[in-house]
């Protein structure tokens, strides 16, 4: 499958309620986009985005609960 480059500019991201206060040690995520979830290293919010099947994403977020 050839990669493609994904216009996040539009994206709202978010951290888990379980954070620290000062956010840098966090990876975020957007909800913004039906079928995948794009994730992003909260230190480099600027840097690039893994972007995850939302069924994949699902399976890891139950699985480490």
């Amino acid at each position: 499958m050839p990669f493609r480059r994904a216009d996040l500019t539009s994206a709202t991201w978010r951290k888990s309620s379980y954070s620290n206060s000062d956010g840098g040690q966090c990876v975020e995520v957007s909800d913004d986009f039906p079928g995948v979830v794009p994730v992003r290293d909260s230190k480099r919010p600027e840097g690039p985005a893994v972007i995850f099947a939302a069924s994949a994403w699902s399976v890891f977020v139950n699985d480490v609960r």
